[in-house]
């Protein structure tokens, strides 16, 4: 006996549309040009093989029963499904990789980074994409691993491995911001050392999974709340949970409402170097999307913009 799996064929739900659309066995047997008895005895294996009637056969009108029509509803997705499936193949035979990796920093601007999926979904890629949020070293750990296939917002300082390249991003200017109703948003200036250790600092958890990770700006002995990333950072610095070096494009709307207060400190403004990172072409040479996104980085307005958000 013939089982779902052998007779529910792309061939065999078309037959299926066929007759529901003609309204009777003969039209569609002339249709698809058939016997009608062949016809007849197909539509028969495929409701022995699902043990239901898929058309009422009561009056001269082939109708469908309920269960004709949801197999109907299911067929055609499954039909558009293996539409998709072979325009895919040919898509990836063309270069095109079939799942593309991306590891962004938390620094990386996302408004910026979802622009640039837009329009690289508007070439219609056979590829998926995938997006992973990551955080200082970790950016890095995610491509070196294998996890991803391109790295952007690498601090240029997390080192990097012989079969990587980079090119650089650019940088981003840091200053020491307090809460406004935090003690040392009234403290003289320049703070210290000493001014700031008996406070809490707010610092970015290094998402790498081995290794100690990258520490920035932290003294010895200092309190520390660990967040993930920088947003988490700027709120709980706006709440006076913490402080620490946040990077002006964040911080500057802020600072212009005075909830934030910059302060001077006896350690120097920081400003950050950025890089992207990618693995080195074997001898395939490198995929389309790979590629497309190398060539929008390539652009200094498009870099400047992963870097820097506009929040007035």
């Amino acid at each position: 006996m013939p089982t779902a799996r052998n007779v529910l064929t792309p061939d065999a739900l078309e037959m299926l549309e066929i007759i529901a659309r003609t309204g009777s066995f003969a039209a569609a047997a002339r249709a698809i040009h058939m016997v009608p008895s062949a016809l007849t005895y197909r539509v028969r294996q495929i409701e022995d093989a699902l043990d239901v009637l898929l058309f009422d056969r009561s009056s001269r009108q082939a109708r469908l029963t309920d269960a004709g029509k949801e197999l109907l509803r299911e067929g055609a997705r499954l039909l558009a499904d293996v539409d998709a499936v072979a325009n895919r193949i040919k898509r990836v035979a063309t270069g095109w990789e079939p799942q593309f990796t991306i590891a962004m920093d938390s620094i990386i601007v996302r408004s910026t980074m979802m622009e640039l999926c837009e329009s690289f979904f508007a070439l219609k890629p056979p590829t998926s994409l995938k997006l992973r949020s990551e955080t200082l070293s970790g950016t890095l750990e995610v491509l070196a691993s294998g996890q991803a296939d391109l790295a952007i917002g690498v601090v240029v300082q997390a080192g990097c491995y012989s079969d990587l390249q980079r090119e650089p991003l650019g940088s981003v200017h840091f200053v020491f911001a307090v809460s406004s109703n935090h003690p040392l948003a009234h403290a003289i200036e320049p703070l210290t050392d000493a001014d700031l250790r008996p406070y809490r600092a707010v610092a970015l958890a290094d998402s790498i999974k081995r290794g100690g990770g990258l520490t920035i700006s932290l003294l010895p002995g200092q309190d520390v709340m660990t967040v993930p990333d920088m947003p988490a950072k700027l709120d709980a610095q706006l709440r006076g949970l913490g402080v620490g070096f946040l990077p002006t494009c964040l911080a500057q709307p802020y600072i212009d409402t005075e909830r934030l207060v910059v302060k001077k400190t006896e350690q120097s403004e920081r400003r950050l170097q950025y890089c992207y990172v990618w693995r080195k072409s074997g001898k395939g040479g490198e995929g389309r999307a790979l590629r497309w996104w190398l060539d929008q980085l390539q652009n200094p307005v498009t870099r400047a913009a992963l870097l820097e958000e506009k929040r007035y």
